[in-house]
């Protein structure tokens, strides 16, 4: 479960309002372990009975994406799901058993991304990588 103070941090420091909508998305991301979908966000607000709309949780998803505070994940299947991190550049490996996520710094990529750079000749200007595998707790578990 991730803290709500880092999400709202990042409405305040764009110059956003935090509105009761906003705020109430926070707490169901920072209710969250691991990815979500946001499906998953749209659920819990039914569930917990909030007077927020799909669309208002799309909005607010979308501008924590554009603030850095939530990226997307390209999982193997497929599908998006979502995670709250840090806006600093770093990386995810995620857990493809419980969809528990950690961020990790960029481990000596940048000097293989700047090498790529100088074969191709292209100016690179981002790059992104996601491991998935099985986490700790879930191979001593067994899980599947």
């Amino acid at each position: 479960m991730s803290n709500v103070m880092p999400l709202l941090a990042a409405f305040e420091r764009a110059g956003h309002r935090i509105t009761s909508p906003r705020l109430a998305v926070a707490n169901l991301i920072a209710a969250r372990d691991g990815h979500f979908a946001a499906a998953d966000l749209v659920a819990d607000a039914r569930r917990d009975r909030l007077a927020i709309g799909r669309a208002t949780i799309f909005r607010a998803l979308e501008l924590l994406i554009e603030l850095g505070a939530v990226e997307r994940l390209d999982l193997p299947t497929g599908e998006h799901a979502y995670v709250s991190c840090e806006p600093a550049h770093h990386h995810h490996v995620v857990c493809s058993s419980c969809g528990r996520t950690s961020e990790i710094d960029d481990a000596g990529l940048r000097a293989f991304v700047d090498e790529v750079a100088r074969r191709t000749g292209y100016a690179l200007e981002s790059h992104r990588l996601e491991l998935f595998g099985r986490c700790p707790a879930c191979r001593s578990n067994g899980a599947a």
